[in-house]
């Protein structure tokens, strides 16, 4: 188990390097360029929240799980905007070698499962990776027709993907997202449908990139966002869901993940290790919840509304599971980072017993094992001052 579960962490750490690969696009409130590990969460959520428009034959979850993957290989090769001239074969060869490499940190079964998801992808031919692959068309076009201020020259790249470009058979394969972005360039009005109902909320979202947690990077240059900390454990409780203590079901703890942060575009991130008036902050958070999940459909503001909740209360297997992982990906940060967090809040080792601990032990407990004997060393190093 130790072998393998540390050949599994070695690839999340790795993973960890997607948060410093720069798109061309910048965030809705223009303030810096997005990054391709948030973009990827965001991406998740379109999923997510689109579904009711899917095709029948499309799975959601697969489509989710897709979309965590597809560009984790731009750790090594890099993001390559679509409107810079690129030799693409070159590219695509490079991308190959990048998903070989960064798969091939894991265990041989997961090595072939997430090779195999992502080659799916990059073909754009089953039913699942055509909707992922629309996505991926849709989330950037938005991403500047709906701010407030975009930068004129990203107004003309999408006017010119959208007549010629790759994103002009959206009008075939979408139209409900070309007609709203036509619409939107040349400033009319659309009416109300089942796409332009859910843009709202998809596009508050891209606001979860601006807030800031504790934790560093593994880099450790920069916070560490909550847009890009989904991803990131989504892609721990993919790759770890064996270690959970009971049989869970994979597909709605990542929805869980997906979704259990949105509440701190409101609320805020709060440290487990800073002062928190717990009550005012639960109750913030629910009105986070309320206000934010009521820009949805009815249907979905109720489900996603329970879905936070049973994450929240963390009483069901699933929810459990999430809590665990949500509590494993920090210390492995600051166990990186030379103590990250646990330095800026001087944190003891009693209180990661006793505020970290329980999380994990209850859903994974397996994952415990395997951290302890670290963390013991990093502090009874800390506390000797010979490290």
């Amino acid at each position: 188990m130790t072998d393998r579960l540390s050949a599994q962490i070695a690839f999340l750490k790795r993973a960890d390097a997607l948060k410093m690969v720069e798109r061309a696009n910048v965030l809705l409130d223009q303030s810096r360029p997005e990054n391709s590990a948030e973009h990827s969460w965001h991406l998740a959520l379109w999923a997510l929240v689109m579904a009711p428009l899917a095709g029948p034959d499309v799975s959601i979850d697969r489509v989710i799980r897709m979309l965590l993957l597809h560009d984790l290989v731009e750790i090594i090769v890099g993001d390559h905007p679509i409107h810079i001239e690129t030799d693409w074969a070159t590219v695509a060869e490079a991308e190959h070698s990048a998903a070989l490499e960064l798969f091939g940190l894991l265990p041989k079964d997961q090595t072939e499962m997430f090779h195999v998801l992502w080659r799916e992808f990059e073909e754009d031919q089953s039913p699942d990776a055509r909707f992922a692959k629309i996505l991926d068309r849709c989330q950037p076009l938005f991403q500047v027709l709906c701010a407030s201020n975009p930068d004129l020259d990203h107004v003309d790249i999408v006017r010119s993907n959208l007549e010629g470009g790759r994103a002009a058979y959206l009008a075939q394969a979408f139209p409900l997202a070309y007609d709203h972005a036509i619409n939107l360039l040349a400033g009319t009005d659309t009416q109300d449908n089942g796409f332009t109902t859910r843009l709202a909320f998809l596009t508050e979202a891209d606001q979860l990139k601006s807030v800031l947690r504790a934790s560093r990077l593994m880099a450790g240059d920069r916070f560490e966002n909550s847009a890009e900390h989904s991803w990131h454990i989504m892609l721990y409780a993919w790759v770890l869901t064996e270690y959970a203590h009971t049989d869970v079901s994979l597909d709605r703890i990542l929805q869980m993940l997906l979704l259990h942060d949105i509440v701190e575009i409101d609320a805020g991130d709060h440290p487990i290790h800073g002062q928190v008036d717990h009550d005012a902050q639960a109750a913030k958070e629910q009105a986070a919840a309320e206000r934010l999940f009521g820009l949805l459909p009815d249907t979905q503001r109720k489900s996603f509304t329970s879905l936070w909740q049973e994450f929240e209360t963390a009483e069901s297997a699933d929810a459990q599971f999430a809590k665990a992982v949500d509590r494993f990906q920090t210390p492995i940060a600051n166990l990186e980072t030379g103590g990250g967090s646990w330095t800026d809040y001087n944190v003891s080792y009693a209180q990661l017993e006793a505020r970290v601990r329980p999380a994990i032990d209850t859903g994974a407990p397996e994952l415990w094992n395997w951290l302890q004997p670290q963390l013991a060393a990093h502090f009874q190093c800390a506390e000797a001052l010979s490290c």
